[in-house]
């Protein structure tokens, strides 16, 4: 079976929900007997810019072949305001200026768009909806299309471009409900072959960390001093903390999170602290008692995870949230904006977290995370006992397979 990945951006350094949801698909299919897994990207690492980082050409990067092109242009400095006038209003916005937005927003792939039309595979994948990689390929492909939407109800769902993308898709893929049943109010798609799969979940109880068995006569002793940066937050005194892990960008929730923390501090002295961690797009005001770390990497992600009070999901625009996932699989307790439908269905799925919809809300759940440990302990194995039922990586990557499989299947019996 060959399968080929079509998204704006691909690698291990690039940190996105659907970029790095794509990636883990697609390596866990590689290492499937028989599977062959490409993926066609772009040269980009940043998404803002769409700059071209990589160099074009063809790469292995964990069992999969990625083949990068370069971009004929990437963010054009008049999308900003453009995209900001038909945002606003965007069902009033024409077909026209809708397509100058998708050009404008970049990355502009067009020897991508070209050698996807005639790129050996069995079955293409598209991964997210939003961008030109998606929306100027996938009716131009003869095999068999699966689209990954990654919607959540955003403005950009309503530009009048996205109605033939989603129709143009012989399969879609959705991570929960919330997602489909957006896509379907949206769309007519019901009689799409459809995939309700969501995102496979790392059992950190099973994972080795990366370090040197001679550093330290004690393996255990070494992964507890491993990344002094997250461990001297996580442990330092002993001090409770709330984790926001993520891009720290107020699109993604966290200047309002800070802002509720700062006045929960306020009204609470106390040694609780708020810790973000993730790239910074947009740095929220400076606060004594919020620490701002940057990206980690995958090791200091599950220390701070796994000593938190609680994560903190603020973005109201998730297709699903890997990180609440893994912070449920590291039996922590999570705290979700109750605007977010995807995050709020795992919360009312599992009986693992909590909702805030506005400031008194986050002080009355934070009071009851950070007054009875035991409130939060529950919340934690209800969480991880869901994640184990759904989302560990075996039983998705094995259903995602067969549906690969019956998408080829349909498509050579209509041929």
């Amino acid at each position: 079976m060959r399968v080929t990945f079509v998204v704006p951006r691909y690698g291990p350094e690039i940190i996105g929900g659907a970029e790095t949801a794509a990636r883990l698909l697609a390596e866990h299919l590689a290492v499937r007997p028989g599977w062959r897994i490409d993926v066609l990207t772009s040269c980009a690492e940043d998404f803002v810019t769409w700059e071209d980082v990589y160099p074009p050409g063809d790469v292995s990067i964990n069992g999969v072949r990625v083949t990068r092109f370069s971009s004929a242009a990437g963010r054009d400095p008049s999308f900003h305001p453009l995209s900001a006038a038909l945002l606003a209003d965007p069902g009033a916005a024409s077909m026209e200026d809708a397509e100058r937005w998708l050009d404008l927003q970049g990355p502009v792939t067009e020897a991508l768009a070209d050698a996807a039309t005639t790129w050996p595979a069995d079955v293409m994948v598209f991964y997210p909806y939003l961008y030109y990689p998606t929306v100027r390929v996938i009716d131009r492909i003869a095999v068999p299309t699966i689209l990954h939407p990654a919607a959540h109800d955003e403005p950009a769902l309503e530009l009048p471009i996205f109605p033939k993308v989603f129709q143009s898709a012989d399969a879609l893929v959705f991570q929960t409900t919330a997602e489909r049943d957006l896509v379907q109010r949206r769309f007519p798609v019901a009689t799409h072959h459809q995939l309700l799969l969501g995102l496979g979940v790392d059992d950190p109880d099973l994972r080795v960390p990366n370090h040197k068995a001679s550093d330290s006569p004690s393996a255990d002793d070494e992964r507890v001093t491993a990344h002094a940066g997250a461990r001297q937050v996580a442990r330092d005194g002993d001090a409770p903390f709330l984790l926001c892990l993520g891009r720290v960008d107020g699109h993604k929730g966290t200047t309002m999170l800070a802002g509720f923390f700062a006045r929960y501090k306020e009204r609470n002295p106390g040694p609780l602290r708020l810790v973000l961690a993730g790239p910074v797009v947009e740095r929220p005001p400076e606060h004594s008692d919020i620490a701002i770390l940057g990206p980690v990497d995958d090791d200091e992600k599950w220390v701070l995870l796994q000593g938190a009070t609680a994560l903190v999901s603020p973005s109201p625009w998730e297709a699903f949230s890997l990180v609440v996932c893994e912070a449920w699989s590291a039996r922590t307790p999570v705290l979700v904006n109750a605007t977010c439908a995807a995050t709020v269905e795992h919360c009312r799925r599992s009986g693992g977290g909590a909702t805030f919809g506005d400031y008194r809300s986050f002080e009355a759940a934070v009071d009851l995370l950070a007054a009875q440990p035991e409130f939060g302990e529950n919340l934690g194995r209800r969480g991880r006992d869901y994640v184990d039922r759904h989302f560990r990586w075996d039983t998705v990557v094995d259903r995602y397979a067969a549906f690969i499989e019956a998408v080829v299947a349909r498509g050579q019996r209509l041929d």
